[in-house]
């Protein structure tokens, strides 16, 4: 009865973390569809809006790789293991030790970047050419926004400190002030420059910063001192560097692929880039707000309970997570698919962004969305096994997922151009998820997920009543001829409708997710 006892106030946990995370996250991905409908509106799909994507996926893959994917991944397993096994004071010392290593590392890696960025955007936008106004202002745009890279891997290494010691509100908040620094920079910075489009470089640096100042009040009151700590011999500082190699590339395959969509969709119809990256963030919605927010609230629990070899609730955290994510993110997946094009004529269809540009951008959220789950459940899955400090497995995964992605990108590209390209990202996360259960199970003896799949199968079902349900009165009810309230109003309908059909039939279908989601909910209701 006290391991019953204990695994469900463990899930309560996390699902009471993943619902601060999820609010502020929410916050976050409402102030950055504000964020992309003022990038839209100024600058498009053209070249300026090609130019500055490109610059600003590069600085974000690094962060992918060396700061919230590897070195958070890394840090978080170990960091909670010296707090879960010895001394505060030991941990705090680790602590230091890291953060004086990585600011050394940033800075040279912000210096080399800024000095290599003609040749780092041949190679991320191979087609944009070597000469030329588009790849010139590539360049520079690179080169503004390349140290954000060490503000943002500051603010990971933060995160990590303060989600061990399931302390999530402020890592949680700080992208809020990347979209209010991006925002104010579109309307108050980039008028005064000759292309304006170089005023938003700079709100990425702005918004870098702000990102860093709201963390330390946080960091400073958790007891972690900021001044360095030099001590290369710690032999935890060791195990992280042999966790953190491999986990570069294996806790950033989505980036990776990105990356390759981003230099393929390169050598296609100009406009190409920024619709896949418009699709891309509508997908991240759903993403951001629910399973990243689960992933990030379930690590510090599956790594305690990884630590003190409590295998059994291991499990029961690793599946009420994956049920927790696949409740909710299968009816947005549907959701995305039935109403993507009036979705993307709510946020974007203005000023430079034409009807035109909205097809194109439909074509590629369709693409993604059918990958949601998948994307969704990799969170979730990578988590498990960097809590038991296992990267070399993910990494193996991940190059099969690569190699997939790779081959079926170039075959799709040319019977379905940027939206071939979605597909086959969709195609090899699917292929990944499942790779990543498989070998999981021959690692940790965890049960069956067979309560996965089972409530899995009726989400599902749920999701199809509901998508069947919005589409038919989408046919009969939704105009495109009205004026941006009357479409808002239509759609928030439309979304209300599905949400209520989809609780009514998993209700019916007897599905026990609901309390979790309370619980998580409850935390955004409190504030």
């Amino acid at each position: 009865m006290e391991n019953s006892s204990t695994g469900h106030s463990e899930k309560k946990k996390v699902s009471r973390a993943a619902g601060v995370v999820g609010f502020f996250t929410l916050l976050s991905r409402i102030l950055g569809l504000v964020r992309d409908m003022v990038v839209a509106h100024l600058f498009g799909a053209g070249m300026a809006a090609d130019a500055f994507f490109v610059a600003f996926r590069i600085p974000n893959l690094l962060r992918r790789l060396f700061a919230e994917g590897s070195l958070t991944i890394a840090f978080i397993p170990v960091f909670t293991e010296y707090l879960s096994n010895r001394t505060r004071r030991e941990a705090m010392d680790l602590a230091r030790t890291v953060l004086t290593l990585l600011s050394l590392i940033l800075v040279a890696v912000t210096v080399i970047g800024v000095l290599l960025s003609p040749w780092i955007v041949r190679i991320q936008a191979f087609g944009f050419g070597g000469t030329g106004a588009k790849y010139d202002l590539t360049v520079l745009l690179t080169r503004i926004t390349f140290p954000y890279i060490l503000l943002i891997s500051l603010v990971a290494f933060f995160m990590g400190v303060l989600n061990s010691l399931r302390r999530f509100a402020a890592p949680a908040a700080a992208p809020i002030f990347l979209n209010v620094g991006m925002i104010a920079a579109a309307y108050l910075i980039a008028p005064y420059f000759g292309e304006p489009v170089v005023g938003l470089a700079i709100g990425v640096l702005l918004g870098g910063i702000l990102q860093v100042a709201i963390q330390i009040p946080s960091v400073a009151a958790s007891g972690l001192r900021l001044w360095p700590r030099w001590d290369m011999d710690h032999p935890a500082l060791r195990r992280i560097g042999r966790l953190m190699i491999p986990a570069i590339f294996g806790s950033a395959v989505y980036q990776v692929n990105q990356f390759m969509g981003t230099l393929l969709a390169s050598f296609l119809a100009e406009g190409s880039v920024s619709w896949l990256y418009y699709a891309d963030r509508l997908v991240q919605f759903p993403l951001g707000v629910f399973a990243i927010a689960i992933s990030t609230a379930a690590l510090p629990s599956l790594s305690t309970q990884a630590a003190r070899q409590e295998t059994d609730r291991f499990g029961e955290t690793l599946t009420h997570s994956l049920r927790l994510v696949f409740f909710v993110t299968l009816p947005s997946m549907v959701g995305l698919i039935v109403l993507g094009s009036p979705i993307i004529r709510v946020f974007f269809e203005r000023g430079a962004f034409d009807a035109d540009t909205t097809a194109m951008t439909a074509q590629a959220l369709f693409f993604y969305s059918v990958g949601l789950w998948a994307f969704s459940g990799i969170r979730v899955m990578v988590s498990a096994f960097y809590a038991l400090q296992d990267t070399r497995t993910p990494v193996k995964i991940a190059v099969a997922a690569v190699l997939t992605n790779m081959a079926l990108s170039l075959i799709l590209m040319v019977p379905l151009r940027h939206g071939g390209l979605a597909l086959a990202l969709s195609a090899a996360s699917s292929l990944q998820f499942f790779l990543l259960i498989v070998f999981l199970k021959r690692k940790v003896a965890l049960g069956t997920f067979r309560p996965v799949a089972i409530s899995g199968l009726k989400n599902v079902l749920a999701a199809a009543v509901m998508g069947g349900v919005v589409y038919g009165i989408r046919i009969q009810w939704l105009t495109v001829t009205g004026g941006l309230t009357h479409m808002i109003a239509e759609l928030a309908g439309l979304i209300a409708i599905g949400i209520a059909v989809y609780f009514a039939v998993s209700a019916l279908l007897g599905c026990r997710e609901w309390k979790a989601l309370g619980e998580v909910v409850s935390p955004m209701r409190r504030r």
